[in-house]
Protein backbone atom coordinates (compact mmCIF):
# COMPACT_ATOMS: atom_id res chain seq x y z
CA UNK A 1 0.00 0.00 0.00
CA UNK A 2 1.14 3.61 -0.44
CA UNK A 3 2.34 5.48 2.12
CA UNK A 4 0.60 8.52 1.13
CA UNK A 5 -2.86 8.97 1.35
CA UNK A 6 -3.35 11.77 -1.18
CA UNK A 7 -2.66 8.72 -3.92
CA UNK A 8 -5.53 7.05 -5.31
CA UNK A 9 -4.82 3.19 -5.29
CA UNK A 10 -7.24 2.87 -7.94
CA UNK A 11 -6.68 0.20 -10.63
CA UNK A 12 -5.83 2.02 -13.94
CA UNK A 13 -7.24 -0.08 -16.84
CA UNK A 14 -6.58 -0.26 -20.30
CA UNK A 15 -9.79 2.73 -20.88
CA UNK A 16 -7.64 4.85 -18.90
CA UNK A 17 -4.32 4.17 -20.68
CA UNK A 18 -6.27 5.38 -23.66
CA UNK A 19 -7.82 8.33 -22.74
CA UNK A 20 -3.97 9.02 -21.79
CA UNK A 21 -2.94 8.44 -25.06
CA UNK A 22 -5.99 10.56 -26.39
CA UNK A 23 -4.94 13.75 -23.95
CA UNK A 24 -1.54 13.49 -25.03
CA UNK A 25 -2.13 13.55 -28.82
CA UNK A 26 -4.66 16.46 -28.38
CA UNK A 27 -1.57 18.50 -26.89
CA UNK A 28 0.92 17.47 -28.90
CA UNK A 29 -1.55 18.37 -31.91
CA UNK A 30 -2.03 22.15 -30.39
CA UNK A 31 1.88 22.45 -30.50
CA UNK A 32 3.03 20.96 -33.81
CA UNK A 33 0.21 23.50 -35.03
CA UNK A 34 1.92 26.29 -33.38
CA UNK A 35 5.18 25.47 -34.41
CA UNK A 36 4.95 23.62 -37.60
CA UNK A 37 8.73 24.18 -38.75
CA UNK A 38 10.24 23.09 -35.63
CA UNK A 39 8.47 20.83 -33.24
CA UNK A 40 5.56 20.32 -35.58
CA UNK A 41 7.99 18.01 -38.19
CA UNK A 42 7.49 15.72 -35.91
CA UNK A 43 3.85 15.08 -36.77
CA UNK A 44 3.71 11.47 -38.32
CA UNK A 45 6.80 10.69 -36.59
CA UNK A 46 5.53 8.94 -33.40
CA UNK A 47 7.02 5.52 -32.00
CA UNK A 48 5.15 5.37 -29.29
CA UNK A 49 3.55 6.66 -25.88
CA UNK A 50 3.98 5.91 -22.13
CA UNK A 51 3.08 6.02 -18.56
CA UNK A 52 6.20 6.75 -16.64
CA UNK A 53 7.12 6.62 -13.38
CA UNK A 54 4.95 6.20 -10.49
CA UNK A 55 1.36 5.73 -11.92
CA UNK A 56 3.19 3.40 -14.21
CA UNK A 57 4.74 1.70 -11.51
CA UNK A 58 1.98 1.35 -9.76
CA UNK A 59 -0.15 -0.66 -13.00
CA UNK A 60 2.43 -2.93 -12.92
CA UNK A 61 2.33 -3.99 -9.53
CA UNK A 62 -0.61 -2.08 -7.96
CA UNK A 63 0.62 -0.69 -4.91
CA UNK A 64 2.33 2.24 -5.64
CA UNK A 65 -1.00 4.40 -5.66
CA UNK A 66 -1.18 7.46 -8.66
CA UNK A 67 -0.33 11.36 -7.32
CA UNK A 68 -0.41 12.61 -11.33
CA UNK A 69 -0.25 10.61 -14.30
CA UNK A 70 3.29 11.19 -16.62
CA UNK A 71 3.28 10.41 -20.33
CA UNK A 72 5.79 10.76 -22.57
CA UNK A 73 6.18 10.69 -26.44
CA UNK A 74 9.14 9.01 -28.21
CA UNK A 75 10.00 10.37 -31.49
CA UNK A 76 12.01 8.86 -34.29
CA UNK A 77 14.44 11.65 -33.99
CA UNK A 78 15.84 13.74 -37.04
CA UNK A 79 19.12 14.51 -37.82
CA UNK A 80 19.25 18.20 -37.67
CA UNK A 81 16.49 18.59 -35.23
CA UNK A 82 15.74 16.64 -31.77
CA UNK A 83 12.17 16.79 -30.43
CA UNK A 84 12.05 19.75 -27.91
CA UNK A 85 13.03 18.23 -24.77
CA UNK A 86 12.22 20.98 -22.67
CA UNK A 87 8.34 21.21 -23.74
CA UNK A 88 6.20 19.92 -21.26
CA UNK A 89 2.15 20.19 -21.59
CA UNK A 90 -0.11 19.52 -19.06
CA UNK A 91 -3.83 18.40 -18.81
CA UNK A 92 -6.68 17.66 -16.40
CA UNK A 93 -8.03 13.38 -16.83
CA UNK A 94 -10.91 14.88 -15.14
CA UNK A 95 -13.17 13.59 -13.14
CA UNK A 96 -13.01 10.01 -12.45
CA UNK A 97 -12.45 7.21 -9.82
CA UNK A 98 -8.72 8.21 -9.39
CA UNK A 99 -10.04 11.49 -7.53
CA UNK A 100 -7.98 14.45 -7.00
CA UNK A 101 -4.68 15.50 -5.52
CA UNK A 102 -5.14 17.55 -3.13
CA UNK A 103 -1.89 19.50 -3.96
CA UNK A 104 -2.79 20.80 -7.37
CA UNK A 105 -3.94 24.04 -8.35
CA UNK A 106 -7.84 24.49 -8.20
CA UNK A 107 -8.58 24.29 -12.12
CA UNK A 108 -7.59 20.47 -12.29
CA UNK A 109 -10.76 18.67 -11.08
CA UNK A 110 -9.06 15.21 -11.25
CA UNK A 111 -5.90 14.03 -11.50
CA UNK A 112 -3.36 16.14 -13.18
CA UNK A 113 -1.48 14.37 -16.75
CA UNK A 114 1.94 15.88 -17.02
CA UNK A 115 3.11 15.81 -20.79
CA UNK A 116 6.62 15.26 -22.00
CA UNK A 117 8.63 14.44 -25.41
CA UNK A 118 11.57 13.01 -26.42
CA UNK A 119 12.97 12.15 -29.85
CA UNK A 120 15.18 9.03 -29.93
CA UNK A 121 18.06 7.82 -32.39
CA UNK A 122 15.51 5.58 -34.04
CA UNK A 123 14.00 5.22 -37.68
CA UNK A 124 10.16 5.37 -38.50
CA UNK A 125 8.59 1.99 -37.86
CA UNK A 126 11.18 1.07 -34.92
CA UNK A 127 9.15 -1.33 -32.30
CA UNK A 128 8.65 1.34 -29.71
CA UNK A 129 9.54 -1.00 -26.51
CA UNK A 130 13.33 -1.39 -28.30
CA UNK A 131 13.79 1.93 -28.97
CA UNK A 132 12.56 2.96 -25.38
CA UNK A 133 14.53 -0.06 -23.84
CA UNK A 134 17.49 0.94 -25.37
CA UNK A 135 17.33 4.34 -24.30
CA UNK A 136 16.84 3.60 -20.50
CA UNK A 137 19.41 0.96 -20.56
CA UNK A 138 21.96 4.12 -22.12
CA UNK A 139 21.43 6.37 -19.08
CA UNK A 140 22.29 9.16 -21.00
CA UNK A 141 20.57 11.77 -20.06
CA UNK A 142 18.80 12.71 -16.62
CA UNK A 143 15.11 12.07 -17.80
CA UNK A 144 16.03 8.06 -19.34
CA UNK A 145 17.85 8.01 -15.21
CA UNK A 146 14.65 9.07 -13.61
CA UNK A 147 12.59 7.26 -16.06
CA UNK A 148 14.02 3.64 -15.43
CA UNK A 149 13.96 4.33 -11.67
CA UNK A 150 10.22 3.27 -12.10
CA UNK A 151 8.02 1.71 -14.65
CA UNK A 152 7.53 2.46 -18.12
CA UNK A 153 3.96 1.41 -19.68
CA UNK A 154 3.38 1.49 -23.52
CA UNK A 155 -0.41 3.41 -24.11
CA UNK A 156 0.22 3.67 -27.98
CA UNK A 157 0.05 2.12 -30.42
CA UNK A 158 -3.41 1.23 -28.95
CA UNK A 159 -2.85 -2.35 -29.65
CA UNK A 160 -0.21 -2.24 -27.13
CA UNK A 161 -1.34 -0.35 -24.67
CA UNK A 162 -0.85 -1.61 -21.11
CA UNK A 163 2.40 -3.05 -22.38
CA UNK A 164 5.16 -3.04 -19.52
CA UNK A 165 7.96 -1.66 -21.46
CA UNK A 166 10.32 -0.70 -18.39
CA UNK A 167 10.98 -3.28 -16.17
CA UNK A 168 10.64 -5.72 -18.82
CA UNK A 169 8.12 -7.80 -16.81
CA UNK A 170 4.40 -8.85 -17.45
CA UNK A 171 1.47 -6.85 -15.12
CA UNK A 172 0.49 -9.37 -12.25
CA UNK A 173 -3.56 -11.14 -12.81
CA UNK A 174 -5.15 -9.23 -9.58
Amino acid sequence: MSADPDRSLARIEVADLLRLAALASNAEAELFGRNPDRSGRYAGRLLGRALCQGAALHYVNGKNGVKDFDVWSFYAQYDDWPFPARWRGTRDFGPSKFGRWPGDPPRYSGRRVDLLGRSLPAAPGTDPADAIRRYLNAGRTDSAKYLAAKAVVLINPRNRAGEAVWPAISRPSR
